[in-house]
């Protein structure tokens, strides 16, 4: 490892290995760092992922996909379904361990140095300008400079928290979830479920993900306000052994997901937040794959525009925070205020709003358009009020 690069990312998820990828192809010396001594692991994620714009990241490997998705059911909590379905794939069902490798080794392929077990601990800052990291590799303490800092590094990011970027969750924006990825069960092996509901999840939903003919994540995620001293993983334990009794847990996962609204800011002089690291999840969906993607390709984008005309300063890294806003983060924002209203939502509204739903014939719409709308647009919250009214 040196002790200077153009561009030092922090966190090797989707979000860092892309913008990683994005830099080194523009012709900058790139470091992308990894806490962990494995990229990919734990796994903290239903691993769902729409099809549409996927090629643009990464080319197409049957080994990091587990099931291919061509039909989504929304289940109310009175037993009512929505049924979305077309004939292609809609999306895929990831192995993220797969998955996540593949991203860093396209980063390395570009001509990124990739560095595991090695985290950042602080950040060098000077006259209001973030100048590089500090840290420890593999037990080693370092230091090391770079024009541009791009933290992508998770919902519990420290060097958003520590640019003084992030301030801290409220319980109302964080879902606290669960995950068994189960075995040996009857499940439609190319079928989204979601099952909504206080008794089964409040303030939250359960899914049942499909990874094979036999073969499922379970999970659910609930706020982390509406829990009364339970914990998501006795939801979960509850529906495994009444639905699937005979079904064997061969992985548990758990971790928070951020469902709140777009943060203040995303940048400062000489720093980038990408990601789960800058908050970015849908909000209403607790989908964070694309968004960390997209977001790190902008960040890497801007990160070399910036080094190569010289100006790494606050104001020219906030054309960053532009692209957000008027890309992703607006169904960020518009999604964040469908969540308030839905989850503030007695069992009767949402069942009320399932069956409104099928009267308007939203499930002739194909699966993967329901989702891009969703994610890309934002869902309006008059229409989902209309629906009940």
């Amino acid at each position: 490892m040196k002790n200077n690069y153009d561009v030092i990312v922090v966190g090797a998820g989707p979000a860092g290995s892309v913008a990683a990828t994005t830099a080194a192809r523009k012709g900058l010396d790139v470091l992308l760092i990894e806490k962990r001594q494995e990229i990919g692991v734990p796994v903290r994620c239903a691993e769902g992922v729409i099809k549409a714009g996927l090629d643009e990241f990464i080319e197409y490997d049957p080994k990091w996909v587990c099931a291919e998705v061509r039909r989504g059911r929304i289940h109310a909590p009175d037993g009512n379904m929505l049924c979305f379905s077309q004939e292609d794939t809609a999306g895929y069902i990831l192995d993220r361990k797969i998955f996540d490798r593949s991203l860093a080794k396209t980063a390395a392929h570009a001509g990124s140095e990739v560095q595991v077990k090695t985290q950042a601990t602080g950040l060098i800052i000077e006259d209001g300008c973030v100048k590089g990291i500090t840290g420890k590799c593999r037990g080693q303490e370092f230091e090391a400079r770079a024009k541009v800092i791009i933290g992508a590094d998770g919902v519990e990011s420290k060097i958003g928290r520590q640019a003084g970027l992030l301030g801290p969750l409220r319980l109302k924006d964080v879902e606290s979830c669960a995950e068994f990825l189960v075995s040996g069960i009857d499940i439609d092996p190319d079928c989204l479920e979601l099952y909504f509901g206080n008794k089964l999840s409040p303030g939250g939903y359960l899914w049942v993900f499909p990874k094979g003919k036999n073969e499922a994540n379970i999970g659910v995620a609930n706020l982390a306000d509406r829990l009364n001293g339970a914990h998501p993983i006795d939801y979960l334990e509850r529906y495994v052994s009444e639905h699937f009794p005979d079904g064997k847990i061969i992985q548990v996962v758990s971790g928070a997901v951020p469902v709140c609204n777009l943060p203040g800011r995303l940048s400062m002089s000489g720093l980038l937040l990408a990601g789960d690291g800058a908050r970015l999840v849908d909000p209403l969906l607790g989908a964070g794959i694309m968004n960390a993607m997209i977001s790190g390709r902008m960040a890497g984008n801007i990160a070399a525009n910036a080094i190569n005309a010289g100006d790494v300063s606050a104001k020219a890294l906030k054309t960053y925070d532009h692209e957000i806003r008027s890309t992703i983060g607006k169904a960020i924002r518009r999604n964040y205020r469908v969540k308030e209203f839905i989850v503030g939502s007695s069992d009767l509204q949402m069942n009320l709003m399932i069956a409104a739903a099928k009267k308007l014939n939203v499930e002739s719409i194909p699966v993967s358009e329901i989702f891009l709308e969703v994610t890309t647009n934002g869902l309006p919250i008059m229409k989902v009020v209309r629906m009940v009214n």
